[in-house]
């Protein structure tokens, strides 16, 4: 029998992963609100888009964009729950000890129903629940602490600590983002430091992805739904 020359159908590329990292303001400051987007390529990270003063709807819109074309993991710096009754939730108070002896003060860890951090927590729940509206999965949303997946990972304890009030220290966080496999984030012009933890909340979602997490809380739902990740 003659092999038939019949020409076989060339395998379906496998679409992209994208991770997006999400540094939050309270939902009545917006302008401090950024989102960077990556696209997985292999071992590294290259970075599309970024987003200033994002509203949720900005947030969404580019979810929705992503998923139409790929796998999204998002990775947000906000409190995705907070404890009933109020107090560190069951990972907080092991995150507060870690990132105190890596250099970083006390109150890098807040409590999510503390003053100073309920309304963050407040759009960090209801950001979540829309992304799952939109079609992300649950363990596709990710709460992170971006100083914490910095610090932990090794990168330089006074720049991420002058994060706030030195543009050269971000400068030198990104360039080390890029050293670490984020392509592009050194490029970032006029990068302050919500960019910057923007792009450390997608490092932190994209090791998470790849099982690479230096530290993490496991969702509990239904109090806390979603992974704590760095």
């Amino acid at each position: 029998m003659e092999a038939s020359s019949a020409k076989q159908p060339s395998p379906t590329p496998a679409l992209p992963h994208w991770f997006m990292g999400l540094d939050l303001s309270g939902p009545t400051n917006l302008k401090d609100t950024a989102v960077v987007v990556f696209r997985e390529t292999g071992k590294e990270l290259v970075l599309e888009r970024t987003v200033q003063g994002a509203s949720d709807l900005d947030i969404y819109q580019v979810g929705v964009e992503l998923a139409a074309r790929g796998e999204v993991t998002a990775g947000l710096d906000a409190p995705l729950s907070y404890n009933p009754g109020g107090g560190d939730r069951p990972g907080d108070r092991q995150l507060r000890a870690e990132l105190t002896a890596a250099g970083l003060p006390s109150g890098s860890v807040m409590t999510p129903t503390m003053t100073r951090m309920a309304y963050l927590t407040l759009r960090g729940i209801s950001l979540a629940r829309g992304l799952e509206h939109i079609g992300l999965p649950r363990d596709h949303i990710l709460e992170t602490h971006p100083g914490g997946a910095l610090v932990l990972r090794g990168a330089p304890l006074e720049a991420v600590r002058s994060l706030k009030r030195d543009p050269a220290a971000g400068a030198l966080v990104l360039r080390w983002l890029e050293d670490l496999g984020l392509q592009g984030t050194a490029g970032i012009e006029k990068a302050d430091d919500h960019l910057v933890m923007a792009c450390a909340a997608g490092l932190a979602a994209w090791k998470y992805q790849r099982g690479e997490s230096v530290w993490l809380e496991q969702a509990s739902p239904p109090e806390h739904p979603y992974h704590y990740v760095c």
